[in-house]
């Protein structure tokens, strides 16, 4: 199939429509207004539904109703917008229900800043909303790479029962490339999914309610179920990167474009003889622990967290993995200043400089 030239935002979008979203509802925030404007225009032509949202509690509250009756379903934001979602996330996840949900990541506490950060990291995986839940959450870091996340995101989606992630940054979403997109998903729901609500016309079958509300010992047996799913996660469902690792001395974790940016500081250290690689988590959750854990510490002499965050979020992930068999250093910039591979190749070089000083 042909190539054409996208915006990550439009990538997104027409990645979802094309693995079988026929519902969006969201509210305008920087920057991933694009994602609804584009919605707004596509989903018609597929025989979907948009709906501006009057607030992002009613858009994700929106997507909880239309998941329920079996429509592919789909919302976005950024920052605040995803605190606010973070309820109706938490109801999507306890009720069973599978969701997209696109944060398109900007600075950060508060209201925070338009640009492109990744702060958002802590909220993406640790749990959006309360309850204690964990959704898978994909961090690409080309518009190539959103397209084919963001493609099978629903497939993960429907398999838990549970909402997916896709974690962009303002940057991701801003810059253009060429896709190749695939093909239409034709989704059909003859006799509705066993946990939707809908039926066709004449269709006879018990009584079925979806309810978030749990009472002992459903609940408990709800998060036991939980549990074993996220440990399959782990073992079945992790993607990641590994660059220039085989020898490397020192190993650069990052994602999405800080990865991107990463990788070229990494070539030009190559050059001037360091022994730099890096591990790129394609999943946050789940995250790349084996990987890490993994690691020939005998070699490896130091690890490098790079974010778009200060503090770096990721460390602590990274850290307990390291389990202190190495030094675990960060370098970040935030609030919507970026870092290029100049700024990089010099800050890792320091920091290796540095420790072999020491």
């Amino acid at each position: 199939m042909a190539k054409i030239l996208m915006k990550g935002c439009e990538a997104v979008a027409e990645a979802a429509v094309r693995g079988g979203c026929r519902f969006f509802a969201g509210y305008p925030i920087t920057p991933q207004n694009e994602i609804p404007e584009y919605m707004s225009r596509r989903l018609p032509e597929v025989g979907g539904t948009f709906i501006q949202g009057e607030s992002e509690v009613a858009s994700i509250s929106m997507v909880y109703g239309a998941s329920s009756v079996g429509v592919r379903a789909m919302t976005s934001s950024s920052g605040p917008g995803i605190s606010l979602k973070s309820e109706g996330a938490s109801y999507l996840s306890g009720t069973m229900l599978p969701a997209l949900i696109v944060d398109v990541t900007r600075g950060g506490p508060g209201l925070g800043s338009i640009q492109p950060s990744q702060s958002d990291y802590f909220q993406l995986t640790k749990a959006l909303g309360h309850g204690g839940f964990h959704m898978m959450c994909f961090a690409p870091e080309s518009c190539q790479e959103i397209v084919d996340l963001t493609y099978n995101a629903f497939e993960y989606a429907e398999r838990d029962r549970n909402p997916v992630i896709i974690c962009l940054d303002g940057c991701l979403g801003a810059i253009m490339e060429q896709v190749e997109l695939p093909e239409m998903k034709e989704i059909h729901r003859d006799k509705g999914e066993s946990w939707s609500l809908y039926r066709h016309e004449g269709e006879k079958r018990d009584m079925h309610i979806l309810t978030p509300y749990l009472m002992e010992p459903q609940l408990e047996q709800l998060n036991r179920m939980r549990a074993k799913q996220y440990l399959s996660w782990q073992k079945n469902d992790v993607k990641v990167e590994n660059f220039m690792t085989d020898d490397a001395e020192f190993i650069c974790i990052a994602y999405g474009v800080s990865a991107r940016v990463a990788k070229d500081a990494i070539i030009m250290l190559r050059h001037d003889g360091y022994k730099v690689g890096l591990i790129r988590p394609i999943t946050l959750v789940p995250y790349p622990k084996a990987q890490i854990a993994g690691l020939d510490y005998g070699r490896v002499k130091g690890i490098i967290d790079i974010e778009l965050a200060i503090p770096a979020q990721m460390k602590d992930d990274i850290s307990l993995q390291v389990a202190g068999r190495a030094p675990v250093y960060e370098y970040g910039r935030t609030g919507g200043v970026l870092f290029d591979d100049v700024e990089i190749y010099g800050a890792v070089k320091k920091i290796i400089d540095s420790s072999r000083e020491g």
